[in-house]
């Protein structure tokens, strides 16, 4: 990691390994995968990295939030464990440092290939065919769905037949507008001859 072509570094930490290695366990303990190789890890901070590049103001959170990182944990971030780093990112976790590295990392990471074999994600459909016939019901990670066949007593139907006497058909007209006798209601003068 280095400071931008002809810049000085904005502090101490800025372009140094030790940022690198602090970028990568801050993304590590905020994106926390076991199967995860470093390499992604590595691909994810060097985005960020990048991205910070394309604007100062970006370069000195950047450079400011891994330098802040490195003082709370009193010394070294990157050594801490996962324990350890947590409560430190909670700390922190509303700040602009924090949001960019996050809303970066959160593309480039899963993004990244590698990662998705990782995760059991087969890729984008389109290049395969679709999901119609390939995949749609691929749900290797949750368990068989148990199908039973109810063998209990019969079920009683809940609805009988209507009455003898009861009706479907409106007991009331429909209602007939102001000024309309029932006799002419629902004609609207069109097409009849000679009638006012």
């Amino acid at each position: 990691m280095s400071a931008p072509c002809g810049e000085d570094a904005v502090n101490e930490i800025e372009g140094t390994d030790e940022a690198q290695e602090t970028l990568v366990a801050m993304i590590r303990a905020a994106f926390p995968h076991e199967q995860v190789p470093e390499s992604a890890y590595r691909r994810a901070a060097e985005t960020v990295r990048c991205a910070a590049e394309e604007s100062a103001w970006m370069r000195v959170k950047l450079s400011h939030g891994l330098d802040s990182l490195q003082a709370l944990a009193q010394g070294r971030f990157a050594a801490l464990s996962a324990e350890e780093a947590l409560p430190l990112l909670l700390r922190i976790q509303h700040t602009t440092f924090f949001g960019f590295v996050r809303q970066t990392v959160v593309v480039s990471l899963y993004e990244d290939e590698e990662v998705w074999e990782v995760l059991g994600y087969e890729g984008p459909s389109f290049d395969k065919g679709g999901y119609l016939h390939r995949g749609f019901d691929d749900l290797d990670w949750l368990p068989e769905p148990r199908i039973e066949e109810y063998d209990g007593e019969p079920l009683q139907e809940v609805v009988s037949d209507l009455p003898r006497g009861a009706t479907t058909r409106s007991v009331r007209g429909a209602a007939v507008p102001a000024g309309q006798s029932r006799a002419r209601a629902g004609r609207t003068g069109r097409g009849t001859k000679g009638q006012a």
